[in-house]
């Protein structure tokens, strides 16, 4: 068979021992001209053109589209995998300078996923096998192409299952390995935080402690007048405010006491001053959600995801402005934080070791929310969180 040759029923683009039946062909007197996509692209290693007409029609007359390529040496084979993918490929065992055991190692070689099946004579079962166990998909005989689209099918079939079980495999793989991750984070975070704690307790309160402590073994040990007992007194007083500040501090970065008295929308105003004051950032807030105190572990995640935000734009956005707005849309509540900083990248939202981002979403997903993060190249990033709205169990100015 000629490579010049014209398949019937489609145009045909040179190459060498090949030609190429684009569409879904139809042979010149049956049924309309083909669509411009076709689904299905198929290899066919054959020397025989009747016999490849034959194969064409079987194919044709079951209804699928597709594109085929023919063609008869390991040359044109290689050639054709390397320009287009097949879906499957086709292949007579038995052909002058080529045989289909070479085909298929070809095939295993440079399409290792794409189903393979032998269409040709008899074959005796010891080769059968032995192609079986190479890697072919299946064998159809020429004597029965009636065998020959289901077997396609379920090859199609079959490789598509394979390929979604591969995709399954590597989520669950990406998976393990963010998780892994995040639970080293996790530990990492909270020893980070015991060491804060107990720095502050040590340093602040065990100073403040220790100055009382020689203050009363100064009034021990000496006899004092009135007055330089009540200066003592007085100042012993002071340093008591001071160390009852720094232990109210201590609890409110633990949990802000306003978060479980007065609700989310006060707790993410009260947070977004102290980030202003604490970063020079200016942030503005907007509240557009009716006033209302929502249960305990909603609002610590709600708050928490908020946090979160604000520890990013400090470490990475390099941003002077941040706009944020809790609001009620339809049945759900969205909290959006936007800053007009550097701007995430996707390589960052996708990246494995984006371990702040994981753990947001972990968080928003265990109320059935989701956390979107989108960002321009010196833009700015904008955070969305978008949780189903949960009910009031407490009505701020109402009767509690």
């Amino acid at each position: 068979m000629k490579a010049e040759k014209r398949a019937a029923g489609g145009p045909v683009e040179a190459m060498p021992n090949a030609f190429i039946v684009r569409g879904r062909a139809r042979l010149p007197a049956k049924g309309p001209p083909a669509p411009a996509d076709p689904t299905l692209h198929i290899v066919l290693v054959e020397d025989s053109e009747p016999d490849a007409e034959l194969i064409q029609q079987t194919l044709l007359d079951s209804g699928l589209h597709f594109s085929l390529a023919i063609v008869e040496s390991g040359e044109a084979l290689e050639a054709e995998i390397n320009h287009q993918l097949p879906n499957i490929i086709l292949s007579d065992f038995f052909l002058p300078a080529f045989d289909g055991s070479a085909a298929l190692e070809i095939a295993k070689q440079l399409a290792p996923d794409v189903p393979f099946i032998f269409v040709t004579g008899v074959l005796g079962e010891e080769i059968v096998i032995e192609m079986l166990k190479k890697g072919a998909t299946d064998y159809v005989l020429k004597t029965r192409l009636a065998r020959l689209v289901p077997a396609v099918n379920r090859a199609l079939r079959e490789s598509e299952q394979r390929r979604e079980n591969q995709k399954a495999q590597e989520r669950l793989r990406r998976s393990h390995d963010q998780l892994r991750e995040l639970t080293g984070h996790l530990r990492f975070v909270r020893e980070e935080e015991r060491t804060r704690i107990a720095r502050e307790v040590h340093d602040e309160l065990g100073q403040a402690l220790t100055g009382l402590k020689l203050d009363l073994a100064w009034l021990s040990g000496k006899p004092v007048s009135a007055s330089v007992l009540k200066r003592k007194i007085k100042a012993m007083s002071a340093r008591i405010d001071e160390t009852i500040i720094t232990v109210r501090r201590i609890a409110t970065d633990l949990r802000p006491g306003v978060l479980d008295n007065l609700g989310l929308a006060a707790a993410i105003e009260w947070q977004a001053t102290e980030f202003q004051e604490r970063t020079g950032i200016r942030c503005d807030v907007r509240i557009e959600v009716t006033e209302t105190i929502w249960d305990r572990e909603f609002n610590t995640m709600c708050f928490r995801i908020f946090q979160e935000t604000l520890t990013n734009i400090v470490r990475h956005a390099k941003a002077t402005r941040v706009d944020v707005r809790l609001a009620q849309v339809d049945r759900e509540m969205v909290l959006t934080v936007s800053d007009n900083g550097r701007g995430i990248s996707e390589e960052e939202v996708v990246h494995a070791r984006s371990i702040g981002l994981i753990g947001m979403r972990e968080r928003v997903a265990q109320v059935g929310g989701q956390v979107f993060f989108f960002g321009l190249p010196d833009r700015g990033t904008t955070v969305t969180m978008r949780v189903p709205m949960p009910e009031a169990t407490v009505q701020k100015r109402g009767v509690a």
